[in-house]
């Protein structure tokens, strides 16, 4: 007799009053997902615990982290589905090894962050936020000479990475007719040159960019990237925009660069520590801009990670290795073989 594919979900997709945390439409999906059947997870926890996934065959898994302690003696669990394109809270060796496919949404997110990083370029530019402080403090009219905007034309506007979501900012801001440089050691000039971007050396990105965004993945190597010696070598009336993930900059280097001056602003989605505590001093300064790394929660983007995700589950109850496989290497594993087989027989995918 066959089974439905069971499909669990973490628990923080649940307000603590037990709804769905995204938009309703976007939940839609789970009804549609073929031949399958799904759970929340009954706690929310920073960690996915081993007890949690126990007797799932897929997880759709949002903020907590996935260790080698989570996946150890299960020998069902097929994949973890992970919305948006960080998995810096998955450790992929530990998957790898336990032969656990780790996929992303990619597409999902392109636009919609591209979209962040672009307004806090515009807010940054216009001072928009100290504007509608005085504005509503009566003081305005009074105040406003002293918080005259930034004109963009001729302007450079630089990316530290620019791959799916860098390359998407840079063309929603080519009407802006800034110059645009980046610095990626990763990808060819070619693969840029359709959105006017030069690629160009660290120093140089640094040195020269009037408006400096951050679009890469925290790793080892990324790891306060950005520091003390960097925000220096910026100019002094530069902002940094970060919406990709807080330790990537140095967030004391960053906070004493702002107060010393050694760069105008900031525009900050992402925290070092999140929630960052009440007294972070990022918080208090006028020259900053930020948000709870959210900035890119829109309904399009739960809607359409959703979307993807189902085509990731639906591929592999096809038996079809599903969209943005992080670590394919699994694939060619004897023993990911055999249990993908006997899910696939068990589910009557494969008869």
């Amino acid at each position: 007799m066959s089974r439905k594919i069971r499909v669990g979900i973490s628990g923080d997709a649940l307000t603590p009053e037990g709804k769905p945390a995204m938009p309703a439409p976007a939940m839609k999906f789970l009804n549609e997902i073929p031949n399958a059947e799904y759970k929340f997870f009954a706690k929310h926890l920073k960690e996915v615990t081993a007890e949690q996934i126990k007797g799932f065959d897929v997880v759709v898994s949002l903020i907590p982290a996935w260790t080698e302690r989570t996946v150890a003696g299960n020998d069902q669990i097929l994949a973890i589905h992970r919305t948006g394109v960080g998995y810096d809270m998955v450790d992929v060796p530990a998957m790898t090894k336990a032969n656990v496919l780790l996929t992303i949404t990619p597409d999902a997110v392109r636009r919609p962050m591209a979209v962040a990083i672009v307004t806090f370029l515009l807010a940054l530019s216009t001072r928009i936020f100290v504007k509608d402080k005085i504005t509503r403090a009566g003081k305005g009219w009074e105040e406003r000479a002293k918080y005259h905007g930034i004109g963009l034309v001729g302007r450079t506007f630089g990316s530290i990475g620019v791959g799916n979501i860098g390359h998407e900012a840079f063309k929603l801001a080519k009407p802006f007719d800034m110059k645009h440089i980046a610095y990626d050691p990763f990808i060819k000039q070619s693969a840029v040159d359709d959105v006017g971007v030069k690629l160009v050396d660290m120093d140089t990105v640094l040195s020269e960019s009037d408006f400096l965004n951050v679009s890469v993945p925290l790793s080892d190597k990324t790891f306060h990237l950005v520091s003390e010696n960097e925000l220096k070598k910026m100019k002094k009336t530069a902002f940094i925009i970060n919406t990709a993930r807080g330790p990537i900059i140095d967030e004391k280097a960053l906070i004493k660069a702002l107060q010393e001056g050694w760069i105008q602003g900031a525009g900050i989605d992402v925290f070092e520590q999140e929630p960052t505590p009440p007294d972070n001093p990022l918080l208090k300064m006028e020259n900053v801009i930020v948000a709870p790394h959210a900035l890119g929660w829109t309904d399009q983007v739960f809607m359409n990670e959703w979307d993807q995700m189902l085509r990731q589950i639906a591929e592999i109850a096809r038996g079809d290795v599903p969209e943005g496989l992080v670590n394919r290497g699994v694939l060619e594993s004897p023993i990911f073989k055999a249990k993908f087989e006997k899910f696939l027989r068990a589910t009557k995918q494969v008869l």
